[in-house]
């Protein structure tokens, strides 16, 4: 379906009962983010706010909440777009099979951007303070773009052809901003407007910025993939919305897309920063106030009947899971296919995404030898690290993919269970210590700043894994209940986190407690604050373990060693998976909120039926 707009988007949507309306007063602070996260929660239709207080304009979202309604959305092209992706990475198959592939050529070259000036007239102008305010968490610093389309073009190359869309969340009011003349820009420097930015800073150059909201679906989504090299994000959108990225420059400059609902242009000067945040963001904790790129805005645009999109962002899943299912659908072979040996790699959602990643790879090294062991996929280990957003994990568990030809790092109790029963503690963990991680993580020593590990399994099954815990099992003074998450993993309840110093005491008495018992078939101990919440389900274990751990400093084991600088241990690994100090607040929602959203869902109510 090729939409020109977001409206005929949503008009489909609703044609076909994939969107409702909301016809009734909704207040954007807390009270909007709450309606759509009960209606994600329930898998249910995308919604379409009406009536936003305080607003002239309505908002739609949930618009990408399941992975059936975005396949519905881009029914007619998703075959033809997988196609060019994969084409891009590997253009022989052009060469031998010319006739097949023929079509995506053309593909690419009819969705190539297209420059128009008749869309000027189409515009009208507005302020910030007259967007729909949204405020997604309680201790959010203030309203948020969370679907924005973030255009810059390069200063050394000009031009929509090497110009960058990306999604990164803007800040339109509160702390130190000035109301209607200033927003804020989050963004790690290593991502496309980061390079465009320092480009810029190096000429002593205002960096220009447009802001899009709305438009085609294709858009935002295009501003989101994980494009091979020399595809444009705008020629993508063209090509997975069948309809040429069209734009056009305002008289101070400006790129406009055409097709979007909104316009914010402004300006980022150079070393010009002020804080932004906190924002309750996808691990599931919020990200604090820091310093980032303040931009001075010029003019605010829209349509006449323009669509505000938004979502949701807190702990997965969310909307983003679904958009990330779909950026799967079309480009799960890109990555493998970049680096030699790898099968698969996932990025896993429950845990927050960065913080945990799974990956399968080929282990054909030394083949002679009677017991195999981790040697080709810890180099492919080590090009997953260096690689785009992958770089960002922060714990990496591969398996050899020769043990067994089904292993999926999509089911993480399986992957998990092939890990633990062939891993060997003495050699196969491996840091990476004193490195970057993910801007939004807390759990390491200072922003942006924590270690990696990377645990490795290659070779026959060396462990039964037990499905209860002992009775007679002893834990030692300080640690509470315990709870069977998966076979071979218990969670441990202990006092809660005092310090490192404390914890090193802790561990200590662990060993002694532990050293003497036969606890073969539990290989992981998890220690936690509340062993029965983090045991409960596979989503709650994988998000506390490992969002709230920080490798170097939070794993440990039973009998452990270092020798020749690396470290090991005989025993059971242990990660303490305890908040600690630093570590950001965890989301939770408001109950006043949610008790107003309970009257409203009374039958006889607006919101009977809905939520």
């Amino acid at each position: 379906m090729a939409y020109k707009s977001l409206a005929e988007c949503v008009s489909d949507l609703e044609k076909h009962g994939h969107l409702i309306r909301i016809k009734e007063e909704v207040d954007p602070y807390l009270e909007m983010a709450a309606i759509h996260l009960r209606v994600y929660e329930n898998q249910g239709p995308a919604l379409l706010f009406e009536n936003i207080k305080g607003s002239p304009f309505p908002a739609v979202s949930n618009l990408f909440g399941t992975l059936e309604r975005s396949k519905f959305i881009f029914r007619n092209t998703l075959p033809k777009v997988q196609q060019l992706v994969s084409l891009r990475n590997d253009p022989m198959k052009a060469l031998k099979n010319p006739f097949k592939y023929a079509g995506s050529a053309m593909s690419a070259l009819s969705a190539l951007p297209m420059k128009t000036t008749s869309a000027k007239k189409k515009f009208l102008k507005t302020c910030i303070s007259k967007l729909p305010q949204i405020v997604n968490w309680p201790m959010d610093g203030g309203p948020f773009v969370t679907m924005p389309q973030v255009y810059t073009e390069d200063v050394d190359k000009p031009g929509i052809l090497n110009a960058n869309l990306g999604m990164y969340r803007i800040q339109l009011g509160g702390n130190d901003y000035i109301q209607d003349q200033e927003i804020g820009l989050h963004y790690q420097i290593h991502r496309g407007i980061g390079v465009h930015q320092s480009k810029a800073n190096a000429l002593g150059q205002p960096l220009k910025v447009s802001i899009f909201v709305g438009g085609p679906p294709s858009h935002p989504l295009a501003a989101v993939m994980p494009l091979p090299e020399g595809l444009s994000e705008m020629t993508f959108a063209g090509a997975l919305g069948d309809r040429r990225f069209r734009y056009f420059y305002d008289d101070e400059g400006f790129c406009i897309s055409a097709d979007a609902d909104f316009i914010i242009t402004g300006t980022v000067y150079p070393n010009e920063n002020k804080p932004e945040g906190p924002f309750g963001d996808h691990l599931g904790y919020y990200s604090l106030m820091h310093p980032f790129p303040l931009m001075k805005v010029h003019n605010v645009y829209h349509k006449k009947d323009a669509i505000w999109s938004f979502t949701v962002v807190g702990r997965p899943p969310q909307e983003d899971t679904s958009f990330g299912a779909l950026i799967h659908e079309i480009t799960g072979s890109a990555i493998p296919q970049e680096i030699h040996g790898l099968k698969e790699v996932h990025a896993v959602d429950a845990a927050g995404v960065h913080p945990l990643l799974f990956a399968i790879g080929s282990e054909r090294y030394t083949p002679y030898l009677k017991e195999r062991r981790p040697q080709e996929i810890l180099t492919i280990a080590n090009h997953i690290l260096g690689k785009n957003q992958l770089s960002l994990a922060k714990y990496v568990f591969i398996a050899a993919r020769e043990d067994n030809e089904q292993l999926n790092t999509h089911h993480i109790e399986e992957f998990l269970t092939h890990i633990l029963e062939r891993i060997d503690f003495t050699k196969d963990i491996h840091f990476y210590t004193n490195t970057t991680i993910d801007t939004l993580d807390y759990s390491g020593d200072g922003l942006n700043s924590g270690s990696k590990v990377v645990i490795a399994a290659a070779g026959n099954k060396k462990r039964d894994l037990w499905s209860q815990i002992p009775a007679d099992l002893k834990f030692g003074n300080g640690c509470y209940q315990a709870h069977l998450a998966i076979p071979g993993i218990v969670v441990v309840e202990c006092d809660k986190y005092v310090s490192a110093e404390k914890t090193a005491a802790e561990i200590a008495l662990l060993n002694i407690a532990l050293i003497d018992q036969d606890i073969s078939g539990l290989p992981l101990i998890v220690i936690s604050d509340d062993s029965e919440f983090t045991a409960k389900t596979i989503d709650n274990l994988v998000w506390v373990t490992f969002t709230r751990s920080n490798p170097a400093a939070d794993i440990y084991g039973i009998n452990d060693f270092t020798i020749n600088k690396h470290w090991g241990c005989k025993g059971s690994l242990i990660i303490d998976a305890r908040k600690k100090p630093h570590h950001a607040p965890e989301l939770i929602k408001s109950a006043e909120v949610e008790k107003k959203l309970d009257k409203m869902a009374e039958k006889g109510k607006p919101l009977f039926g809905i939520i």
